[in-house]
């Protein structure tokens, strides 16, 4: 008896442990797609791989765009033929314990050379859509005292207007 309960345990968890993998495939062939869509300039194909309430947080601090708005900046781009051309180098999938929820994060080679993303993708009627993404661009340790002397005057600017939102 307990051999055989522990045989059916065992099963269990292959099954999905195995469930599990297939999802990350599909999430992994997913952001591919969304990167190549990009690459080919089909914007189509690019916001139909986001929730209709998508965000994409870029590398510049004002860009906070919600779908509609990150639609209009992206328009001319991929109008033009040419929008971005991100290629993984390497990416990590976790995925809650339902299946239907995962995040991520990737390291890019990139037109801005190495770039970390990283997001939350979500099934919607049985399809992964991307929910939100977050672009920055890598800095290695030893080059951010000389970045922060390149943003300062402009971040010093954005952090009083911030401010005086509040």
């Amino acid at each position: 008896m307990k051999s055989r309960t522990l045989y059916f345990l065992a099963l269990i968890f292959a099954i999905s442990l195995n469930a599990q993998t297939d999802e990350k495939t599909h999430i992994d062939a997913v952001l591919n797609e969304w990167h190549r869509a990009a690459a080919n300039a089909d914007f189509d194909a690019y916001f139909g791989l986001m929730t209709a309430d998508g965000v994409f947080i870029g590398t510049d601090a004002t860009e906070n765009w919600q779908n509609k708005a990150f639609k209009e900046f992206s328009k001319p781009y991929f109008d033009r033929g040419k929008a971005w051309s991100f290629t993984t180098v390497e990416r990590n999938i976790y995925l809650n314990e339902s299946g239907d929820f995962a995040w991520f994060d990737e390291l890019l080679d990139t037109q801005m050379k190495l770039c970390r993303g990283s997001g939350v993708i979500k099934k919607e009627n049985g399809q992964w859509k991307i929910a939100h993404y977050v672009l920055s661009i890598a800095v290695p340790n030893e080059n951010v005292a000389e970045l922060i002397q390149i943003k300062k005057e402009k971040d010093s600017l954005l952090l009083l207007a911030l401010k005086k939102k509040e």
